[in-house]
């Protein structure tokens, strides 16, 4: 399996050279270069599978020649052996429709945890083989880092260095972050929104005073590898929902795209996938694009949502070129123009093909507050805040009633207990496993919102490749 730069003028790339390398030289987000498909019948021959030999046959045919079976289906075991449910992404019903696909228990308490458990593995696996060391740098709007700094931390020939928005994220998603005592683990705090720590690290993988030196990797969900783990559970719900013979819909709380596209994979590959519902908050740029073609950046609005708070959607360049015909050339310059605008127009065949699948919903923060509230009050189920705007776009679709509706739930509502509190009543506690999280000692650099400074920062602290 080849893999090639959505922007047309990057080398491609193998599987393994993909996963270390994350953004492409072009600026452009890596894809296989055709879409594996399974028959319908090999997909009803999945039913019933443990979620980690699940999981190695859905992503066998992106590996190529990188991993064998065997390899792959080791690591597939060790990565999902970490979860505190034996099932990893458990179903639990919600009423006659609507389902709720619980992803959050893994060790960060995020749907995050999912694929970058698995990605600390990969990395790790293919740096030992070649003996290079790897620098990642990555931006979070709250749940990336603590997974995937879990995922890497004291784990050789690997450096992490992690951006967030100071003051814009939990006080669990940040303690999960900098409590961490590795000595490969470095947190840095900015000034300024996680579309401003993004926009940092898109560019230091182009800057030759950084890639000169060190070798830059991703963990946010501009590296395909992340991606492909997380089309694993669209299928894990969906075969136990019936299909292939049964058609699934689905409602994904986003921000960044990436989860969403991921299950626009999984209908790609032969999933039958009835429609992927686009959940957004008041940041909702992405609502906008899909249902009034306005792709335009406004100002951040900080909300109860956190991880939702972007107005811009790294991997929405993904399905453009997709839906494009796949012309590299032609969206290199659709972005550019992004880039100097904040803002673009879909063309026809883009805004045609998202409609195929995609429809989008927008929610407040009193339509999430009441989603929370009917959800504790009816299913006796407590949301989180992302999960609880994902249920209100599902609980808003019109879907035939032989059609369920699985809501993706991202996190632990222990990770938000203010704003769950405020909804229900009623205050989480956190499991057990995460232990003294708050007892802990926290380890954070703040910066200014200085590219500059901040790319010192970690040229001074990284260790240079091989």
């Amino acid at each position: 399996m080849e893999y090639i730069s959505t922007r047309g003028s990057a080398p491609a790339l193998d599987f393994e050279d993909v996963t270390l390398a994350g953004l492409a030289s072009d600026g452009g987000l890596y894809l296989p270069i055709e879409w594996p498909r399974f028959p319908a019948e090999e997909i009803a021959a999945m039913r019933g599978l443990s979620y980690p030999e699940l999981a190695t046959r859905v992503m066998l045919p992106f590996v190529g020649e990188s991993l064998s079976e065997n390899e792959l289906r080791n690591l597939c075991g060790q990565a999902y052996g970490r979860f505190a449910h034996v099932a990893v992404t458990p179903l639990v019903q919600l009423d006659a429709q609507h389902w709720l696909l619980e992803l959050f228990h893994g060790p960060t308490l995020a749907f995050k945890d999912v694929a970058l458990q698995l990605l600390g593995l990969l990395f790790e696996t293919f740096l030992t083989r070649r003996q290079q060391q790897l620098t990642i740098v990555g931006a979070t709007s709250g749940d990336t880092g603590s997974a995937a700094i879990d995922a890497v931390a004291g784990r050789d020939n690997i450096d992490i260095f992690m951006l967030h928005p100071e003051g814009r994220i939990s006080d669990v998603q940040r303690c999960q972050m900098t409590t961490v005592n590795a000595p490969n683990v470095h947190n840095i705090a900015i000034a300024g929104s996680f579309d401003d720590a993004q926009a940092m690290v898109k560019r230091m993988f182009v800057d030759e005073a950084l890639t000169s030196r060190f070798r830059i990797g991703a963990v946010n969900s501009i590296n395909w590898a992340r991606l492909m783990a997380q089309i694993v559970y669209y299928f894990a719900a969906a075969l136990q929902l019936g299909a292939p013979d049964r058609r699934v819909a689905f409602s994904v709380p986003t921000g960044n795209f990436g989860d969403v596209f991921a299950g626009y994979v999984a209908a790609r590959m032969g999933l039958p996938i009835e429609r992927l519902v686009v959940a957004t908050n008041v940041n909702d740029i992405l609502h906008r694009a899909l249902s009034q073609n306005d792709y335009s950046a406004g100002k951040v609005t900080p909300t109860s949502a956190p991880s939702m708070d972007i107005q811009v959607s790294s991997n929405f360049e993904r399905l453009l070129f997709d839906c494009g015909d796949r012309d590299g050339v032609a969206l290199a310059q659709q972005m550019k123009g992004f880039d100097a605008e904040k803002a673009l127009k879909l063309t026809e065949r883009q805004l045609g093909g998202a409609a195929e699948l995609f429809t989008s919903c927008r929610a407040d923060e009193s339509e999430m507050a009441q989603a929370m509230r009917w959800a504790s009050e009816n299913c006796g189920q407590i949301l989180d805040p992302h999960t609880a705007i994902g249920l209100h776009a599902a609980r808003m679709q019109d879907c035939p009633a032989e059609v369920p509706i699985v809501t993706l739930a991202t996190a632990h509502p222990a990770k938000f207990r203010d704003p769950v509190e405020r909804a229900t009543g009623f205050r989480p506690s956190l499991p057990a496993r995460v232990g003294d999280l708050f007892a802990r000692q926290e380890r954070c650099t703040s910066l200014p919102g200085h590219y500059e400074t901040v790319r010192d920062f970690i040229a001074d602290n990284a260790t240079p490749s091989n």
